[in-house]
């Protein structure tokens, strides 16, 4: 008997459902009869109790029909206990032919091997760095097979070391120990934003995240429900606003306003063209903000509300009737509230105004009999009796009331009467279906509606006068007729006041927001509409994908694997969510090629979160879910993942900026080194411009601490306004390998002029003999040349450090925001590490230089005197390069990221003349917030030139 039970364990709605003993539930939104698990979610099946589950009211008696794994709690935990299905690609072995059985033999020993190498397991970034590992590996060989031929292979010790030299010159011996420094770092910085990593894997995944999958309750949402908008008759509408803590009643402010048809302003907007707003879409893209969200002719001004009679008949209904209590916790500095959360927020709202229900009893409010919240009519009463010094609108000479909450269409036809004071009025049917009216506006915007009546009670009450169920129910239809209706409450799970920022954010960095909830169709549409996950205006859209972008998950579930990758967009928003409805809703995405982040906090939530890219559990949520997730939000806030998202780019940012820094230093000792194979000496040996020790000094030392450095930069400005990172090329960009060659070349080439000025210019080519091994007087011109090119190499690879802080902006100006004249040295300074590394780093050069036997024994030079200007020459003809390649991709807008893919309207689709439209957008021109997952992955990106441009472009082409 008044059975409720709280499944959030398998919905994610912590609201008690309602049971019901009858066998004939309907399909959602139909009148037909379900006749199957497949047409009904979990959250409708109200004639079912669940293991796991909790009893939050009543009683009742079942029959068991699955126990163990046949359980839904069963079904999760066996759908936990699969291997997570790899995203490989899916193979089409049809179109091999006769061929099948050799490209298996071969796909399989390259899996094998791939395995074994370290291509195929482990991270992207693993994979791409043993990749780049066993690249540089065999590209030393073949430079050592170039040295020893040059040399006629002579297996000399000069000609082995002059090989390992150049061997140890191709690998960047500090990058592991900066990765992994780096990464370090990031994660002790989401720890500070309420982000627990427990898997170093999701840090690299995090700047790759295209879609993410998210809760509502909790996360997107407060978790807790409030009273947003009170109607009362007299068209009087109280609004409650920017509530950060639903359980606070002194937190927000309410307002009042008078309507007189609709229950807020934006509802009073004029009728709208949807069929020219669509058209003026397609055509231009954007449509103007005034046409899409045309502004209310005459809007209702807002004030902050006097207490009326009504509006204190209202609140003493709404206190009274009512189990609940808030209260503030001295000791914890909180508000404290227990009971039903609908009942809370009826309770808090009352607060607001001073009249909570232990109050009102303090005064004089006399319980004398409770008739108890029955399921089956939905509905709820007291009987009070009232002060002997109250006094007010409702309040008459008899001492006791009736105050009654419950479904608005039940307590209606208990009503004889509508308002208070000069407001009531007999009911009518036109009068009741205008209250039907309020009740359809408020929970069209996502609210539970509840109505608030009362009566005066003039009989007597005694607690033998119900004695048995019949007597009770008589009394109770007695008690509970010829109410007064005061108002409606509309009441809902109000979002984050930061979530729809956040997904603006999002919007803006190409990541595409879906919600997937438990709750019912309307309330998760109401809420999409308010964070800006779908648009408030669905007509602007064609019928098919506005129908499509919100779904039930019923119908998504009935859908083949054909059928949902066939859809132009996936949905954005899908109600009534079971487990396998996420797991289907991964693996679509997979197939479309995104790259996932699912949130969750129930053990509903384990398998998807195990199969998702990322896998994102609330901390608040139960243990099954947090081992199954990789990330643990400690704060249940959207824009944590945000947060987490943003440093995930960062970290990637940088570790491109690290990996550009010591491979450009690895490139120019290489073209350095094979330059220097031309340069004989008179034992017909090749002289090395620099010395193996000299590599490892730059390489270990100088290169390192700039590395650390760049590891610890901030985030740029636009580092979300940016593409999610390609997962199939990871850090290993086109402007990262053309960077790296462009500028190891000017590097190698400034330091060999260096070299050769000295050797020939200044010495008349003397290369001496034996120079490679020991000084001599012979070797002098040499061991100078090598100086200062160990000088000016160690220079600019501290230079290109700070170069490297942007890959396409000016050192000069590397804030685009900042408008004074020479802010080099603040935006230099910005990153200190970096600063005194490259510093510190520069200075370091003069002891190395001039420190006797240390100079001449190890480093294979000795000090120098006018060649210093050589290498503080070439250090500005280096600087000079960079700036100028990085002036020419800016002007020519060469190697820019590719631009952000939205979903476009009627994309594929040809129209009645026959012309299919296809649409890009730049990355700094993301204005728009609908985002949709696409089929396609980039086939629609404009090659064009004018993708740099900050506006929209639609490129029409003809079928």
């Amino acid at each position: 008997m008044n059975l409720a039970c709280e499944e959030g364990q398998l919905t994610g709605e912590s609201i008690p459902v309602e049971k019901i003993y009858e066998n004939n539930i309907t399909v959602p939104d139909s009148e037909k009869l379900a006749t199957s698990e497949e047409e009904i979610g979990i959250g409708d099946r109200v004639n079912m109790a669940y293991a796991t589950t909790v009893v939050r009211k009543g009683r009742g008696r079942g029959i068991v029909t699955a126990t163990g794994m046949l359980t839904e709690v069963g079904k999760i935990a066996a759908s936990t206990s699969k291997k997570q299905r790899k995203a490989g690609r899916s193979m089409n072995w049809k179109k091999y032919g006769k061929r099948q059985p050799v490209v298996g033999l071969a796909k399989r020993t390259y899996d094998i091997l791939g395995k074994f190498l370290g291509l195929t397991e482990g991270t992207p970034l693993q994979r791409k760095l043993s990749g780049l590992a066993y690249v540089l590996f065999f590209v030393a060989i073949i430079l050592a097979m170039v040295v020893f031929g040059v040399n006629k292979f002579k297996l000399q010790n000069e000609v082995i070391i002059y090989a390992t030299s150049l061997g140890i010159a191709i690998i960047p011996e500090s990058l592991v120990a900066v990765l992994t420094i780096t990464m370090v770092v990031a994660v002790t910085v989401m720890r500070k934003a309420n982000v627990v990593v427990r898997d170093l894997s999701a840090l690299e995944a995090l700047g790759g995240v295209t879609n993410i999958c998210s809760d509502k309750t909790g996360t997107l949402t407060e978790g807790a429900m409030i009273v947003r908008k009170t109607w009362i008759p007299g068209n009087h509408l109280y609004t409650v606003h920017d509530s950060q803590n639903p359980s606070d009643p002194t937190k927000g402010r309410v307002t009042y306003s008078h309507n007189k048809d609709e229950t807020d302003a934006e509802m009073a907007a004029p009728k709208r063209d949807f069929d020219r707003e669509r058209s003026a879409a397609v055509l231009k893209f954007d449509v103007p903000d005034e046409k899409l969200n045309p502004k209310p002719k005459e809007p209702q001004p807002e004030s902050a509300p006097e207490m009326t009679d009504a509006l204190r008949a209202f609140l003493l209904s709404s206190a009274l009737c009512n189990l609940a209590t808030v209260r503030y916790d001295k000791e914890e500095e909180k508000w404290q509230t227990t009971g039903e959360p609908t009942e809370i927020a009826l309770q808090v709202f009352s607060h607001r105004f001073s009249y909570g229900k232990k109050s009102l009893e303090s005064a004089g409010w006399k319980q004398l009999a409770e008739f108890p919240f029955d399921s089956s009519i939905k509905r709820m009463s007291v009987i009070y009796d009232a002060p002997a010094e109250e006094s007010g609108s409702i309040i008459e000479t008899s001492s006791s009331m009736v105050f009654t909450k419950g479904a608005v269409e039940r307590i209606l036809d208990l009503c004889s009467h509508v308002g208070t004071g000069s407001d009531q009025q007999p009911i009518t049917d036109e009068l009741k279906e205008s209250v039907l009216g309020q009740m359809n506006s408020l929970a069209s915007q996502g609210q539970r509606v509840l109505a608030i009546a009362y009566r005066p009670w003039d009989g007597r009450f005694t607690a033998k006068q119900s004695s048995s169920a019949a007597e009770d129910e008589q009394l109770r239809s007695v008690v509970e007729k010829d109410l007064i209706l005061l108002g409606l409450a509309g009441i809902y799970d109000p979002p984050r006041r930061e979530t729809k920022d956040s997904i603006r954010e999002c919007s803006q960095a190409g990541i595409k927001v879906h919600m997937l909830t438990g709750d019912h169709p309307e309330t998760a549409k109401a809420i999409a509409k308010e964070v800006g996950i779908i648009p408030k205006n669905l007509g602007i859209l064609p019928d098919d994908i506005a129908k499509s972008i919100v779904v039930k998950a019923t119908e998504f579930d009935k859908m083949t694997d054909a059928e949902i990758d066939a859809l132009e967009e996936l949905p954005l928003v899908i109600a009534r969510c079971a487990p396998d409805t996420k797991t289907r809703m991964i693996e679509a995405l997979r197939r479309r090629g995104a790259f996932m982040a699912m949130t969750g906090d129930g053990v509903n939530d384990a398998p998807s979160l195990s199969r998702a890219d990322v896998g994102i559990a609330m901390g608040s949520g139960s243990d099954v879910a947090k081992s199954a997730a990789k990330i643990v939000l400690t704060d249940d806030k959207f824009n944590s993942i945000v947060s987490a998202i943003r440093e995930g780019r960062r970290m990637f940012d940088n570790i491109q900026k690290f990996v550009l820094h010591l491979l450009t230093s690895n490139v120019g000792e290489v073209i350095l080194l094979v330059a220097g194979l031309a340069f004989i000496d008179d034992a017909g040996l090749s002289v090395f411009p620099i010395s193996p020790l000299q590599i490892i000094w730059i390489n270990m030392v100088t290169s390192s601490f700039p590395a650390f450095g760049l590891g610890r930069e901030a985030a740029a400005p636009d580092v979300m306004r940016k593409p999610p990172q390609d997962k199939k090329r990871g850090v290993f960009t086109n402007q990262i390998i053309v960077d790296m060659i462009v500028y190891g070349i000017i590097m190698g080439a400034c330091t060999m002029c260096t070299f050769v000025i000295i050797i020939y210019g200044a010495n008349g080519g003397n290369l001496g003999k034996d120079c490679n091994t020991h000084y001599s007087e012979a070797c002098d011109a040499v061991f100078r040349a090598r100086a200062a090119t160990f000088a000016e190499l160690t220079w600019l690879i501290l230079i290109s450090a700070w170069e490297f802080k942007s890959l396409r902006r000016s050192i000069f100006r590397l804030n685009a925001d900042d408008e004074s004249s020479f802010p080099i040295f603040k935006d230099l300074y910005a990153n200190r590490f970096l600063f005194w590394s490259v510093i510190i780093g520069a200075l370091s050069v003069f002891p190395v230089v001039y420190i006797p036997y240390l100079n001449t024994d190890f480093f294979k030079h000795t000090g120098i005197t006018w060649e210093w200007t050589l290498s503080l020459g070439f250090t500005v003809v280096f600087v000079a390069g960079i700036e100028t390649w990085k002036l020419i991709k800016r002007t020519f807008h060469l190697l820019e990221d590719r631009p952000i893919q939205r979903g476009s309207w009627g994309q594929g689709t040809p129209d009645d003349n026959g012309v299919k439209f296809r649409k890009t957008m730049s990355m700094s021109s993301f204005k728009t917030w609908a985002s949709f997952s696409r089929k396609d992955t980039g086939d629609s990106l404009s090659k064009s030139g004018s993708a740099h441009d900050n506006s929209a472009r639609r490129v029409i082409s003809q079928v």
